[in-house]
């Protein structure tokens, strides 16, 4: 087989063959999993109480609250991940692996234990709140701090896993070079690293936004919910959903608009543009 034929026929377009008939059944099934339940959402939803509902000051108030904790936690979380992710990317150091696990402790654990855990911290009797609180006289559950806290809490691994995995696929002979040619740490950090790494960046900054704007069972432990402190969306989707199921599934419908208004405008724009 002459070598021109052989490449021509690896190349991609004369790769894609027909999906075999024992992937695509579960592959339906899970796609059917994933998107009815939205669907259902979307047709029950009764869209000529929208415009009513949208004027509504409780939900303006919890809209508001979500959106600008949400960007509050992302901020929180790209100036404390992207270190931590670049320190377990970069660096080698006793139980790095232990940390790296720790890390990604938030994904797995039951958000309302989470909520539970930073009480213990950082409740009035916690272990470092009992001193914020007798020196200070500060107090964060059931504030709004609480509020970006908790979502902090959920959403950064998100972050810190994306650029850590950017980190480690990017080319480092950028950064030697740079280094070579005088440039310190920061320097090459700031000017090489960061832009070589911003659509994994980006991609965390925008999951991590996703997550803690859908965030409940650590705020609600946490921050408690009081209407215009800490009552956010997803919280008032279940106090409406036990006394008006109606307003509940307009409620609804609003936070799923605004995930997929954050996913389809961002995450596509950035992360397609940096694989392809």
């Amino acid at each position: 087989m002459p070598v021109s034929s052989f490449h021509k026929a690896l190349t991609p377009s004369n790769r894609r063959v027909g999906a075999p008939l024992l992937l695509m059944l579960p592959a339906t099934v899970a796609l059917a999993f994933l998107v009815l339940p939205i669907v259902a959402l979307m047709v029950r939803a009764p869209w000529s109480t929208l415009p009513e509902q949208l004027t509504d000051p409780e939900v303006l108030d919890a809209l508001r609250l979500s959106l600008v904790a949400g960007v509050s936690a992302t901020a929180l979380s790209l100036v404390l991940g992207v270190p931590l992710a670049w320190l377990l990317a970069r660096t080698r150091f006793p139980g790095q692996r232990v940390v790296r696990a720790l890390v990604t402790v938030p994904l797995v654990l039951p958000p309302v234990v989470g909520g539970v855990a930073l009480l213990m911290l950082l409740g009035r009797t916690g272990l470092l709140g009992e001193h914020l609180d007798a020196c200070c006289g500060i107090t964060i559950p059931f504030t709004t701090a609480a509020v970006v806290i908790a979502e902090t809490f959920v959403a950064m691994p998100f972050l810190v896993i994306s650029v850590e995995g950017s980190l480690q696929a990017a080319d480092r002979r950028y950064e030697v070079a740079a280094a070579t040619l005088g440039a310190s740490r920061l320097t090459v950090f700031r000017r090489v690293t960061l832009p070589m790494v911003a659509p994994g960046v980006v991609a965390g900054a925008v999951l991590c936004f996703a997550r803690a704007l859908g965030e409940f069972g650590a705020t609600i432990t946490f921050a408690g919910n009081f209407p215009g402190v800490t009552t956010t969306m997803p919280l008032l989707v279940y106090l409406r959903l036990q006394t008006d199921p109606e307003t509940a599934l307009v409620l609804s419908l609003i936070l799923l608009v605004v995930s997929l208004l954050v996913l389809s405008s961002l995450r596509d724009r950035w992360v397609r543009g940096g694989v392809s």
